[in-house]
């Protein structure tokens, strides 16, 4: 099969998230024998043709020249390329910015568009944007032949808001089988003697929650908090917690392998993601065999289940943290329990499988 693949900055990755999944997808449906082909801003570090196989195109990217504004600009941009060009699928990875335009795409060509999370709920954006990002997700489910839920809570949402039904597949994880110690030699850190999070600093991911319980415990370990801090909310964080020595901002680490071993390291790992499906960091928090702390939501539960400890309030955090220990028994079973369900459910081959089978249900009833 012939699929295109557009919605993100492009590949290889190296911004995480939907542009991670896109290079493990078209990598491994291109080992398989399908032609694949991935849009990529013009801005993108990689600017060859082709990357191991997968066809690459570049399309011109305003966004950092005039901001989100250019990520609409970017995807009509994708979508024009797209229409000059014979794809038996296209894959759109997510609606926000391009669901505008989605009366353009190619209409011999079948559109499955992976739906997300639920982008309008992030409070990090006005109720105006809230009420577009609505509005956009409509346009989404419209003009979409098929759509990809990632997580049952979005597949229920779907099908209750829109009466539409998804094809359920989920992300995917490597496990983790190489911890190197000596990463934390870096960061001046010691074994199982500090704790973390690992997000995009933003309201809705309960930073602020969190960071007050670990104020509240008060426990003198080190607390890491990993992802880009230089916004406006990320300097917010640095000034209330500035007194807290132990609480330590270190920015954006985008090496997996450093990632990993941090994560493995670590004596709890706190997730607090309110909004989406199956959240990327999530499974490599499960991958890395660390022991996890999770906002108490369905999308984190579904996931889950009794194999973490749960916070909704500081105090839940300052809790957890005076008491647990990643090495007792009881801690170590969801931490295999975890495992087990990379390699069984979210193994990065079995996601890819599903995929194929996807594309190959959608493909043939169009060729019949």
């Amino acid at each position: 099969m012939k699929i295109a693949i557009v919605g993100t900055r492009g590949i290889p990755n190296y911004y995480g998230g939907f542009e991670q999944f896109a290079e493990y997808l078209s990598l491994g449906l291109t080992e398989r024998g399908h032609q694949i082909t991935v849009y990529n801003s013009h801005v993108h570090p990689f600017q060859e043709n082709e990357w191991r196989g997968v066809e690459i195109i570049h399309c011109y990217d305003p966004e950092d020249k005039i901001g989100t504004a250019g990520q609409f600009i970017y995807d009509l941009n994708c979508i024009r390329d797209l229409r000059k060009r014979k794809f038996d699928i296209v894959l759109q990875l997510g609606y926000t910015s391009s669901s505008v335009w989605g009366w353009l795409l190619p209409k011999d060509t079948v559109v499955t568009t992976n739906m997300d999370g639920l982008e309008w709920k992030r409070t990090k954006y006005s109720s105006r944007v809230q009420k577009f990002l609505m509005w956009a997700e409509g346009l989404g489910v419209k003009y979409s032949d098929h759509l990809i839920s990632d997580s049952i809570g979005i597949q229920d949402y779907l099908t209750e808001k829109y009466g539409r039904p998804s094809t359920f597949i989920p992300y995917g994880a490597h496990a983790f089988e190489s911890p190197q110690q000596g990463v934390l030699n870096e960061y001046n850190l010691e074994p199982y003697n500090y704790d973390l999070l690992i997000a995009r600093l933003e309201p809705e991911n309960s930073i602020e929650v969190i960071l007050d319980g670990v104020a509240r415990a008060d426990i003198g370990r080190k607390f890491l908090v990993i992802g880009k801090n230089e916004t406006a909310y990320g300097e917010y964080l640095k000034e209330k917690y500035k007194s807290r020595t132990t609480i330590l901002f270190l920015g954006g680490i985008y090496n997996i392998e450093k990632l990993d071993s941090i994560r493995y390291f670590s004596n709890l790992y706190f997730h607090g993601h309110t909004v989406g499906g199956t959240n990327p960091s999530l499974l490599e928090a499960m991958a890395s065999e660390s022991l996890i702390c999770a906002n108490r939501n369905p999308f984190n539960q579904y996931i889950l289940g009794e194999d973490a400890l749960y916070f909704s309030t500081p105090k839940d955090v300052s809790d957890v943290l005076s008491k647990i220990q990643k090495h007792d028994e009881l801690f170590q079973r969801m931490v295999r329990n975890n495992i087990a369900k990379i390699k069984d459910t979210y193994a990065w081959e079995k996601i890819i499988d599903q995929y194929e089978s996807h594309f190959n249900t959608v493909f043939n009833k169009i060729n019949r």
